[in-house]
């Protein structure tokens, strides 16, 4: 099994959709995640009543007592345990259809704290799932998605991957940069930045919210012991029972204080804060807010900011913070130093950006590179093939690791020959002779990052190497790998012109003698 055969079903799923009467791609995605969330409460839910039982430990499930709707008499409550996937899932089609849109829907949206980001990005939420038959059908689907999902035992963003397939249909994929980052390159860049327990984390363009819980994820990782890690599908070690953290203390600052996101689209809002809560994060802290306005000023305020930020578009110049010091209308730029402004001193991010802030010779581009030159310790600058993103987009991209307040001695560059997957549209997993997953250079360059020190490559032949910030900043504060790589050119000696004029006339003459024997034998 793959991710084909998910992807397979997915778009099985959106098909029943579309032929269903649904055919606004938004709606249909809206709805979908809806359904995604009722299911996944479920698979949590149960998973968690066995670590307690497992740890030793008190566990209250969400479906424990009655649910009553506003203002409804306490004799005409329904028990919560009447709301889980696998109970009203097996009921008839017309009975599910109205115990889903009369009562499991409206619990769902009741789930967060009243003042929380859910509740207020969930009051508007409307189940608009036209008739009983559809739902059926999308149930059935959904729950052999799963069966996929538990089959290949998966420790990925299981939703995300999900919404990524949808997302595919849309004609409007890619439009003003928004789409997702793979979960691979996503787990990659967690690791090089080591988010730890107690870290306030941010995204200040958050999307789906893949970076908060990778980061989430790597966390868990450290407090869950060996025993219960697997390796993910991309060879990455995970664990999320996390068996080690038993405080109270600890679990409320990693649940409540500790993963903050931002994004102008509601759609994505809705869909970042079921995908944390999904996976365990109880009080995700997603909101509204334009992090390059006028009306944003959370300055030093994180520790670790992770982010993909819209690669396109501007923004109109009186909407624009006016503590930006960077003279620019292009939002890979402000987001650059509106995460700078974001980090606490000592804080560190990593972040993609489209290769082309690397060398971009305008005051702007030179801006934004001197302030992680001289106001952050600028830590890595790695290149990423151009059909990462493939099929939104075929851009060039490039990583970059620093942290605010250090000093930039000298920055380490990597070139990757590729992730693990074709570079083509259909970004296919790779293999090697044996048949065993190619994953390209992700794990080499962590290992290399992590060793940098010790190692101190300065070889400028190799894919990885040293730069002195110096001359660097000689050179403009261009961070382009080709800058600084130098090429070896093998030295290819050649007959002179008499010798191969002399060789080419004893072949002719060969040739010919072969042809007149062969004349004569016939």
């Amino acid at each position: 099994m793959d991710n084909q055969e998910i992807k397979s079903k997915v778009n099985d799923l959106w098909q029943k959709f579309w032929s269903g009467g649904l055919t606004n791609p938004i709606d249909a995605i809206q709805q979908i995640t809806y359904l995604l969330f009722m299911k996944q409460l479920d698979e949590n839910d149960l998973k968690r009543q066995g670590d307690a039982e497992f740890l030793g430990t008190d566990y209250k499930s969400i479906f424990a007592g009655q649910f009553y709707l506003p203002g409804e008499d306490s004799d005409k409550g329904i028990a919560k345990e009447e709301l889980r996937w696998k109970n009203f899932s097996r009921k008839p089609s017309d009975e599910m259809y109205q115990l889903v849109q009369t009562r499991v829907f409206p619990f769902i949206k009741s789930l967060g704290d009243i003042d929380s980001p859910f509740a207020k990005h969930m009051e508007n939420a409307v189940f608009i799932i036209p008739k009983p038959s559809l739902l059926t059908e999308a149930v059935i689907k959904i729950n052999e998605i799963y069966e996929v999902l538990h089959a290949q035992d998966r420790f990925v963003d299981a939703q995300g991957d999900i919404y990524e397939y949808l997302l595919q249909q849309l004609s409007t994929a890619g439009k003003n940069g928004q789409f997702r980052t793979p979960t691979h390159i996503i787990e990659m860049l967690v690791e090089l930045v080591k988010p730890q327990l107690g870290n306030r984390i941010a995204d200040p363009a958050c999307g789906t919210a893949g970076f908060l819980l990778a980061a989430y994820q790597y966390i868990l990782t450290q407090y869950t012991s060996e025993e219960h890690q697997v390796v993910d599908d991309y060879g990455f070690t995970r664990g999320t029972l996390a068996d080690k953290l038993v405080d109270d203390a600890s679990k409320n600052v990693l649940n409540r204080k500790t993963f903050y996101g931002f994004d102008i689209d509601q759609n994505m809002i809705r869909i970042g804060l079921m995908n944390l809560m999904m996976h365990g994060i109880e009080y995700p802290n997603i909101d509204y807010t334009d992090t390059l306005s006028k009306f944003y000023n959370e300055d030093n305020a994180y520790d670790v900011v992770l982010a993909n930020p819209p690669f396109t578009g501007s923004l109109d110049k009186g909407e624009i913070n006016e503590s930006f010091t960077t003279d620019t209308k292009k939002t890979e730029l402000l987001f650059l130093e509106r995460i700078y402004k974001m980090l606490r001193m000592g804080g560190t991010a990593g972040v993609i950006i489209p290769q082309g802030v690397l060398f971009g010779s305008g005051k702007a581009f030179q801006n934004v590179r001197s302030i992680l030159m001289d106001k952050c310790e600028l830590k890595a600058v790695i290149n990423l093939p151009s059909g990462v993103f493939k099929p939104y987009a075929g851009v060039a991209t490039a990583i970059l690791i620093f942290t605010k307040g250090g000093e930039t001695e000298r920055v380490w560059f990597y070139d990757m020959e590729h992730d693990g997957k074709t570079l083509d549209d259909k970004r296919n997993d790779r293999f090697d002779k044996e048949g065993n997953r190619d994953f390209g250079d992700i794990h080499k360059i962590i290992a290399h990052f992590d060793n940098r020190g010790t190692e101190n490559p300065t070889d400028r032949t190799q894919r990885y190497f040293y730069v002195d910030k110096q001359e660097i900043v000689d050179k403009a504060y261009d961070l382009s790998f080709n800058r600084y790589r130098e090429e070896v050119y093998e030295e290819i000696s050649y007959d002179a012109p008499k010798v191969i004029m002399t060789q080419l006339q004893e072949q002719q003459q060969h040739i010919s003698d072969l042809m007149n024997e062969l004349e004569n034998m016939l």
